[in-house]
């Protein structure tokens, strides 16, 4: 069973709040679904290490970020569980990225090169797209946590 992460009243600053409070979410809904132990290990040992810092500052904010990331990465690559529209932020990023080329090939063949900015939206949109597919493939399969991280 996931241990509980320790409630902290002391926090003020808004950002490690907010945070914190999504980190809390995300083990909430890790408890509902069924885990292999060593991945339920592995939680508790990143619960125990944010627990056993005391001040609620900045070294907890690094270390709550990191052992975010880390466990989502391990449920994905392990699981295959993803985050909502986790897919979706995923490929945009890509189609953007895969825009560019596309927007300076444009940008030649028009003799123009200030239509380049042009693929960057339709990557975009494509990756959305992909990604938006992708996402809702999780979900139907149940392999979606009710949870959105921003990235």
């Amino acid at each position: 069973m996931i241990i509980e992460l320790k409630q902290r009243k002391e926090i003020e600053n808004k950002h490690l709040s907010k945070a914190y409070t999504l980190f809390g979410k995300l083990v909430e809904e890790l408890r509902k679904k069924q885990l292999p132990d060593h991945i339920v290990h592995y939680i508790n040992a990143d619960i125990e290490t944010l627990n056993a810092i005391k001040n609620a500052d900045k070294e907890l904010k690094k270390q709550l970020i990191r052992k975010q990331n880390k466990l989502l990465e391990l449920l994905e690559k392990e699981l295959k569980l993803v985050t909502k529209n986790s897919y979706r932020n995923k490929w945009m990023v890509l189609g953007m990225t895969f825009g560019i080329p596309f927007g300076a090939l444009f940008g030649t063949a028009m003799g123009n090169m200030a239509f380049l900015g042009v693929g960057l939206p339709i990557g975009m949109a494509i990756g959305l797209a992909i990604g938006g597919e992708m996402d809702k493939k999780a979900a139907k399969e149940g392999r979606q946590l009710d949870i959105e991280i921003e990235v």
